[in-house]
């Protein structure tokens, strides 16, 4: 198994903005409104503007529940607030009459597990069901490391997180990826980004729970538009 699938609270690219991105978004923290502006701005406007910025918003854990193939999401692509706008509306129409949320057919968690499943097997690997119902066991075979960080994250989104700000890297399936996670007054979401030798290029995701839908509009409504004139 390779330890290079994933590292938790790694530096990123929010270190070069900030002397302590753990710090930066504490409530007593001065000037974090302009912390959390900046912050927006680099890894979320900056990819939005050029068409590289996907946003995926989960749901269908609840109740303490985590199992993978229960874990369901929509992704929808990200240019502008209005497509964040759009995707506010799909899922208050879903509510307003009692329809199924929105949801994309691939299983963003059940299909890569059982694919890893299925090759350590193929490799002669022996997996106890333990190991296979487990997150915190997955790392006992290939691509598990990565899946269980991914599972973390998922699992912090909806059921929410002490911690103001995490960093971690991960392999995913657009490559290897910062994570860079926050759980704000404002809202909870996690942003997945290209390092920064890739930034330009590759593209980004934006993370978030259902329920964060109407908080996060509201937050980049009122912080977007900041950095317009400049």
């Amino acid at each position: 198994m390779s330890h290079n699938e994933a590292k938790e609270h790694t530096p990123g690219r929010l270190n070069e903005l900030f002397a302590d991105p753990y710090l930066a978004f504490e409530n007593d923290t001065d000037e974090r409104q302009l912390h959390i502006r900046i912050m927006l701005h680099m890894l979320l406007a900056r990819p939005m503007t050029r068409g590289q910025m996907t946003l995926r918003v989960i749901h269908g854990w609840e109740n303490g529940g985590f199992e993978p193939e229960d874990l369901q999401h929509v992704d929808y692509t990200l240019s502008s607030v209005a497509d964040f706008k759009r995707a506010v509306q799909d899922f208050e129409h879903a509510s307003k009459f009692n329809t199924p949320l929105p949801a994309d057919k691939t299983a963003i968690l059940a299909t890569p597990l059982a694919d890893a499943i299925a090759g350590a097997e193929a490799e002669g690997q022996n997996l106890t069901n333990d190991i296979r119902q487990t997150p915190a066991r997955w790392p006992a075979f290939e691509g598990g490391l990565a899946l269980y960080t991914l599972f973390k994250m998922y699992h912090r989104l909806v059921y929410g997180e002490d911690d103001t700000y995490r960093s971690s890297q991960c392999l995913t399936p657009l490559g290897m990826r910062e994570i860079h996670e926050f759980h704000l007054e404002e809202g909870e979401f996690a942003l997945l980004v290209p390092p920064a030798p890739n930034a330009i290029n590759e593209p980004s995701l934006l993370v978030l729970h259902e329920s964060q839908l109407n908080p996060i509009e509201q937050l980049l409504e009122e912080s977007l538009p900041l950095f317009d004139n400049f």
